[in-house]
């Protein structure tokens, strides 16, 4: 918990690192034209320049592949959601993690399904599994945060998806507040800022 305090503290008080931006808008405009000229195999991105500077944020090419993807196709998630997002998942790991990458790979099959639901909110324990493992990057490549449903989930409850990542790491394994949070959104106390 004493991490978690100073990443929150971290998070709030200190201004954005423009360079660890820069640099990822960069990689991000890399991969929206590299997927429009035709390299659609996640596999196969060619990113290995880039891979050094991900690895060290504890991002990976799967995480800018998926987003440029559904950019390109979908024009969602936007570039800054994309930026915040992968700031995030870089402070968790810089902060919590000690830049030590997790051994974990999430296991899609033990995903909560997507009609689930707690407190009558369909979506949301398959969306609180999924944002853990992206705080950890144990994510497997075939599952993405922020995915199309996701955003439709975003969208509803009036929540920014890194507004609900930081939610998650700070309630940890405390789904309940989790869903309390998510609840007092919908009634009309949510981010101004959900624009995906």
């Amino acid at each position: 918990m004493k991490n978690l305090a100073f990443l929150f503290k971290k998070f709030i008080f200190i201004p954005m690192d423009w360079d660890f931006r820069r640099k990822l808008t960069e990689i991000w405009n890399t991969g929206v034209e590299l997927y429009q000229n035709g390299h659609r195999v996640p596999k196969s991105f060619p990113l290995d320049d880039d891979m050094p500077f991900l690895s060290s944020c504890g991002i990976n090419k799967m995480d800018v592949f998926d987003f440029t993807e559904d950019w390109t196709l979908e024009k969602a998630p936007k570039l800054e959601t994309f930026l915040s997002i992968h700031e995030l998942r870089r402070d968790y790991f810089w902060e919590v993690q000690k830049k030590i990458p997790s051994t974990k790979v999430l296991d899609p099959s033990t995903l909560p399904l997507k009609a689930q639901s707690i407190r009558g909110i369909p979506w949301l324990p398959r969306l609180i599994f999924k944002a853990r493992a992206k705080l950890k990057g144990e994510l497997d490549p075939s599952t993405m945060f922020c995915c199309g449903g996701d955003r439709s989930f975003f969208r509803k409850f009036h929540i920014h998806p890194t507004e609900f990542l930081r939610v998650v790491m700070q309630n940890e394994d405390k789904d309940e507040a989790i869903v309390s949070w998510v609840l007092n959104q919908k009634k009309g106390e949510g981010s101004l800022f959900y624009d995906l």
